[in-house]
Order: C-alpha cells, then sequence, then structure tokens
C-alpha cells in the first residue's frame, strides 16, 4: 500500500474541526454546575486536548518548510485528533457535541496514522534554527558527549553527587548565565533569543543527562527570574554576577510536606528579629539542597493565614556546601544575628527511583536567620513571594518541556540504534514494520514538542505565553513518558539492564510529569481554568 501524500490544507481542516470539538467542551464545562473544581476530568481532558491542537497549530508553519516536514505534521495532527476522539466517544453529551462530530477526520486520520506512513519516517527532522543558534546547539551537544554521557550512567547507578569538574565546565560556557542580563555579567541581550538560547541549551544537556545537565541549569534560571521580578538593585548587582558565574549555586525550597502545587497553605514561618529574620519550618523536594550554596526560600511572613499567597515572602537564605545523602549545619550564637542556641538546618535526602545527581532533600530549618538584606524586594517585596516564585516557575515549564525533549531524543537514538543491529528470527528489528511505526511516532511526537516549545519561547519574551508554558509543559511530558517507554521496550530484555542508557531514560522521564507543578494541578488549575476564562472575554 502506498502511503498518502502530505497535504497541509487537510491537516489544517481537520485541527480546525478538532477545535470546534474542543470549543464545545470549553463552552459546556463553563456551563456545568461548579464548573472545573465539580468536574475534574473533563477538565483534565480538555487541558490535554487543547495542549495537543495548540501543538498542531504550532507545527503548521513548521510543515511548509519541505516534505518532511509536512509529513511530520500531517502525522503529529492526525495523532492528537484519533487522541482526542478518544476522550469524546460516548462521552459526547458531556463534551456538549454530536456523535459524530469528528466523522469528517476519518480519512485524514486514516491516511496519516497508517503504519506505512508512520513507518516512512525515518528522522525527526531539521529543527530550522538560526544558525546563531545552531552554534549553541552543537557547542551544548558537544560537551553533553564529552562530559555528560560518559559519567552519566554511574552518577545514576551509585547515586552519586555531579562532579564539580562539570559545574565547572557548564559555568565555563556560560550555562548559569544565559538569563542574566549582560549588565549583571550573563548571556541575555533580552527577546526571544534568550529563551530559545535557554531551550536549545536545556535540550542537548538533557540529552546528555537530565540530573547532571539539563536540570542543572534550572535552579539558577529560577532564582534569576525572581530577582529580575522583585529584586532591588542592590540585590541584582550582589547575586546575579555570582549566580552567572557559578560562584553561587542556589537551590529552591518552596514545597512543603503538607503543601506542594498549593503554595498558598505554606506553613514554613520567617519571623522579623533585629538585622533579619528567623525562619522555621520544614520544605521538601528541596533538589541540589546540599550542594547549593542559597537556598531560595518561600516563606509566610504575614501571621494571619487568611492572607494565602499575600503573605508569603522570598528569601535568598545563605548556607554552607554539604555533599552526599544528607547534611547538618549550625549557625553560631548571635555571630550573625541568629536567635540564642544558634540556628540549625538539617537535610534528609529522599531516595528516588531516577533523577538522580542532584538529590532531592527534605530541609528542616530551626531558628535559621537570614539577614534583612536577602528578603527579596525588601519592604516592598513583602507579601509578593508567591509572585516572584511564579515569575521563576513559569519559565521553568518551559524549560521541564526542553528537558524532555532532550530525554526523548536520547531514547529514540538508543532505539533506532539498537533497532539497527539488534537481529531477532534472522532480521534487525529496525526492519520489522511495528518496529518502523513506533520508531516514526517517536520521532513526530519529538519535533512536534520541540517547535511548540520554540513557540512558546517566543510568546514568552514578548510577555505573553503564561498558559502556552502550562501547557507545552503537559503536553510533552506525557509525551516522553510514551517515548521512552516504548524505547525501552524495543530494547527487549535490555531496555530492563541497568548497563542500558535506555533504563535510565524511561525512569527519568517519569519526573517530568510531577515536578515543576504536577500535570493534574496544572491542567485543573491553570490550562481549564484559562480556557474557561478565555471563553467568557471572547
Amino acid at each position: 500500500m502506498t502511503a498518502a501524500a502530505p497535504d497541509l490544507s487537510r491537516a489544517a481542516t481537520t485541527l480546525e474541526l478538532a477545535q470546534h470539538v474542543v470549543d464545545a467542551g470549553v463552552r459546556t464545562l463553563a456551563a456545568a454546575p461548579g464548573g472545573v473544581d465539580e468536574h475534574q476530568v473533563i477538565a483534565y481532558d480538555l487541558a490535554h486536548a487543547a495542549s495537543a491542537l495548540a501543538t498542531g497549530n504550532a507545527l503548521l508553519a513548521y510543515g511548509a518548510k519541505g516534505e518532511l516536514e509536512a509529513g511530520i505534521t500531517c502525522a503529529y495532527i492526525a495523532d492528537a485528533v484519533h487522541d482526542l476522539a478518544a476522550k469524546v466517544f460516548g462521552r459526547e453529551a458531556e463534551w456538549g457535541i454530536d456523535q459524530g462530530a469528528l466523522d469528517k477526520t476519518r480519512e485524514f486520520l486514516g491516511d496519516f496514522r497508517a503504519p506505512e506512513f508512520l513507518a516512512a519516517i525515518t528522522d525527526p527532522g531539521p529543527r530550522h534554527l538560526d544558525p546563531d543558534f545552531e552554534l549553541v546547539q552543537d557547542t551544548f551537544r558537544r560537551f553533553a558527549e564529552e562530559r555528560l554521557k560518559p559519567a552519566a550512567e554511574e552518577i545514576h547507578r551509585h547515586n552519586l553527587d555531579i562532579p564539580e569538574d562539570i559545574i565547572t565546565g557548564l559555568a565555563e560556557m556560560g550555562a548559569f548565565g544565559l538569563s542574566v542580563p549582560e549588565q549583571y555579567g550573563g548571556w541575555s541581550t533580552g527577546g526571544a533569543g534568550e529563551y530559545i538560547g535557554m531551550v536549545v541549551a536545556t535540550e542537548e544537556l538533557s540529552r546528555g543527562s537530565l540530573g547532571a545537565g539539563g536540570s542543572l541549569i534550572t535552579r539558577p534560571e529560577i532564582l534569576t527570574r525572581a530577582l529580575l521580578a522583585g529584586g532591588t538593585e542592590e540585590q541584582k548587582q550582589e547575586w546575579l554576577p555570582q549566580l552567572a558565574a557559578a560562584e553561587v549555586m542556589n537551590a529552591v525550597a518552596v514545597t512543603e510536606p503538607d503543601y506542594g502545587s498549593d503554595v498558598a497553605g505554606v506553613k514554613v514561618t520567617a519571623t522579623p528579629t533585629e538585622g533579619g529574620w528567623i525562619i522555621n519550618g520544614v520544605k521538601t523536594w528541596c533538589t541540589f539542597a546540599a550542594r547549593a550554596d542559597v537556598l531560595m526560600v518561600l516563606a509566610r511572613t504575614d501571621p494571619d493565614k487568611g492572607a494565602g499567597h499575600r503573605g508569603l515572602s522570598m528569601f535568598i537564605v545563605p548556607k554552607p556546601r554539604g555533599d552526599g545523602h544528607g547534611f547538618a549545619f549550625v549557625q553560631e550564637t548571635g555571630a550573625d544575628g541568629g536567635a540564642p542556641g544558634g540556628g540549625k538546618m538539617e537535610g534528609r535526602a529522599i531516595d528516588t527511583l531516577g533523577y538522580r545527581g542532584m538529590h532531592s532533600y527534605e530541609v528542616a530549618l530551626d531558628s535559621w536567620f537570614v539577614s534583612a538584606a536577602n528578603q527579596i524586594g525588601l519592604e516592598g517585596g513583602l507579601g509578593k513571594g508567591f509572585y516572584y516564585q511564579m515569575a521563576g516557575f513559569e519559565n521553568g515549564r518551559l524549560q521541564t518541556a526542553a528537558r524532555a525533549i532532550g530525554v526523548m531524543q536520547a531514547a529514540y537514538e538508543a532505539a533506532r540504534d539498537y533497532a539497527e543491529n539488534r537481529v531477532v528470527f534472522g532480521h534487525p528489528i529496525g526492519d520489522y514494520q511495528l518496529t518502523k511505526a513506533k520508531l516514526g511516532r517517536m520521532a513526530v511526537l519529538i519535533q512536534a514538542a520541540r517547535q511548540f516549545s520554540y513557540v512558546v519561547a517566543e510568546l514568552m519574551a514578548d510577555g505573553k505565553g503564561t498558559a502556552e508554558a502550562s501547557m507545552v509543559k503537559a503536553y510533552v511530558c506525557k509525551a516522553a513518558e510514551w517515548v521512552t517507554r516504548e524505547a525501552q521496550q524495543i530494547h527487549g530484555g535490555m531496555g530492563y539492564a541497568e548497563e542500558y542508557d535506555v533504563s535510565r531514560y524511561f525512569v527519568d522521564a517519569r519526573v517530568l510529569s510531577i515536578f515543576e507543578g504536577a500535570d493534574e494541578t496544572l491542567c485543573l488549575k491553570v490550562i481549564a481554568r484559562r480556557l474557561v476564562a478565555d471563553l467568557a472575554t471572547a
């Protein structure tokens, strides 16, 4: 059977029909008593469907750049609409549509989900980056190949700390200053280039190692954004050059044992004292806390818990460096303004099935003193910590999508190489139709995710893209689970062996839908609500 020729006009029409279905679902959800809070299942499905279609829209321009690009676009849109059809089948009334609302898409789906069409896609295709970003890609790929990949397996298997030479090497490349403005010692000149450069660098580093590469540059990115959003000029002058040069490495201490994405309930307190603040409470999932020189701590400065997120402020909390799987530090009594008896900070490492090297900790702060100068924004920043955190986390979601793309790319390459060399029943497994179709779909998902991330980067550079950043994270991180799972499956029994990198890609991918905003929270609290709000203002 001959594969159909890619047709972007049919792709656009199919996407439009699917968008009508999603729009009808949003209208039905908005009119339902209780809205998103009472109808979480359809709200979640709508959020993912809208994210997939937004990815398809972002891919249309890419599809016009060549035959392979058009094929990838058609295959992706067929895949996304098929997924939507599965969501609405038998639930048409809940979505506010007639049965058969997607019937006109059947032929398109049949053509571009056909095994022979997917099997013909043997490469994710070109990125179509500008030459400057091609240079960024080449530079960080070289570092990943030469420095990250050789160390990644040992770091993962033995749960080691990230070697200092990797941190130093990335610092020399300017990787920690990608978003720090030039006047503060970084590389940022503003505009879309800053965001796209970060996405490209993060993908390539994550392709080498999620924990020791792509995620390592996320922490200074988050603190940098918080400082740019609310820091005083003196604070920017002090901290941003140190972050850019990796003279100071930071960790993020926002999540608490009882409060994850629901940061309005944060219990850790910061109480005024002479010369500063005394911090008490417990933070959890504080990645890189031992090695970090400072913690970015979100704490309650307004004792009135009814103030919710408006009672939170952000602090830069210096600490000694630690290593390994736990730490305990004591501040000297009175030497630093600390409480009588001295402040204490203890970190307990949380063992994880993947995403190793940086280590995550539960951190207990007992009367830990921090100087007044280290409260971001000083008097003007009191009660604004939540907003400074969001300034960092919104970009963190885009960066997480880039991390997912890097992991997917690595898994795809490993699966393709294995399929070419592993002989079963007299043939390389890459010769079989099922393997070809799986690899083709992997290639399609990777390029679709990559192109959407570039579009979101441009939106964020223009001061927009808050919802789209959540969408790209929601879509890409789920896709990464499928890609890495199928890459592992292509390896057969060897995919379950730790000596093969694909086993690490699989367990690393699992964290992507959990951190930087859990998938359910992003879908229900951000994406679905934004869809309903946009409907009200349309």
